[in-house]
């Protein structure tokens, strides 16, 4: 017996057996708990991992944790790099002129560079010329004053470029080549009270040549009625003007610059046209008649002639 006992590592003292038989059964106690225990701990990692998984180990379990994290980053670098680059791009697109950005560049379209238009104060007590107690429909503002000033870089014409402002008669006259066309429109001047002609002439750097012309009448009715009958046409200009052998009705003139108490006919010379061509445009504004012409070598440009015609209106209006 005590072999046994030595065998199984129990060390029996003399004259305690009853203790020896205890520890004895204590010991065999632990190791069931102990075997129970870890039979536990498999069990619930058989149930975590699942019916036919191999268990994961703890190192395993974080390097699987890690690897979404890594990613993560990964997107966030690559979102920085490409916000920087956006940026920058951006940054450098709005430092660029707008005709360096292709898409984006304009096109001058020819128009002139004119001052700031400024109308001329009325005298005192009277009203605007289309205001409803003005029943002549009368500018009586200082008629020079509405005439359009020069663009900027043009030259003076030193025919109509007069001190005081005002042109004779037959300064205006001689735009009209014809001799009977002269002698009727002298005529019609006289017996319908024309007061004054007011004048402006000037050439751009490009050679066109223009000259404005404003003819106030006594009231708005009879200035109405010498356009009507002298200087209005359905499809041409009834007048010929000096280099203008033949006209046609502007078709291409924007009927959107018409102005509500301002009407106007443009007139253009069609091919062939001579030394220069001439375009042409008569206003009524109240009593006061315009007549724009510009004329220029190869070809007078639409823009700036349309653009001439619109402000004088502006200023009439």
């Amino acid at each position: 017996m005590s072999e046994q006992k030595a065998s199984e590592g129990v060390i029996e003292e003399p004259g305690a057996e009853g203790v020896t038989e205890r520890v004895s059964e204590g010991v065999s106690e632990e190791r069931e708990r102990a075997a129970g225990a870890v039979a536990g701990q498999e069990q619930a990692g058989s149930a975590a991992v699942g019916v036919g998984q191999e268990p994961v180990l703890p190192a395993a379990r974080a390097a699987r944790a890690s690897r979404p994290l890594r990613g993560a980053l990964r997107w966030a670098a690559a979102l920085a790099v490409l916000a920087v680059f956006g940026a920058s791009t951006a940054y450098g697109v709005t430092r660029l002129e707008r005709t360096d950005v292709p898409g984006l560049a304009t096109a001058p379209d020819g128009r002139w560079d004119y001052p700031q238009l400024v109308r001329p104060p009325l005298p005192e007590g009277r009203p605007a010329p289309f205001a409803s107690s003005n029943k002549a429909t009368a500018h009586y503002a200082d008629l020079r004053a509405l005439v359009l000033p020069a663009p900027r870089g043009a030259t003076a014409d030193k025919t109509l470029a007069v001190s005081h402002g005002w042109v004779r008669t037959g300064t205006f006259l001689d735009e009209y080549p014809l001799k009977d066309d002269r002698e009727l429109l002298g005529g019609v001047f006289r017996d319908r009270g024309l007061r004054h002609i007011a004048a402006r002439g000037w050439t751009t750097p490009d050679g066109t040549r223009t000259r404005i012309y404003l003819l106030q009448f006594d009231t708005g009715l009879v200035a109405g009625e010498v356009q009507q009958e002298e200087f209005a046409g359905y499809d041409h200009a009834p007048r010929t003007l000096r280099g203008a052998p033949s006209t046609e009705l502007d078709g291409r003139f924007p009927d959107t610059w018409q102005l509500p108490n301002v009407t106007h006919y443009a007139y253009d010379e069609p091919r062939p046209y001579g030394a220069e061509q001439v375009r042409q445009a008569y206003l009524l504004a109240g009593d006061v008649i315009g007549l724009v012409v510009q004329s220029r070598k190869g070809g007078a440009h639409a823009v700036p002639f349309q653009q001439t015609v619109a402000l004088q209106e502006e200023l009439l209006g």
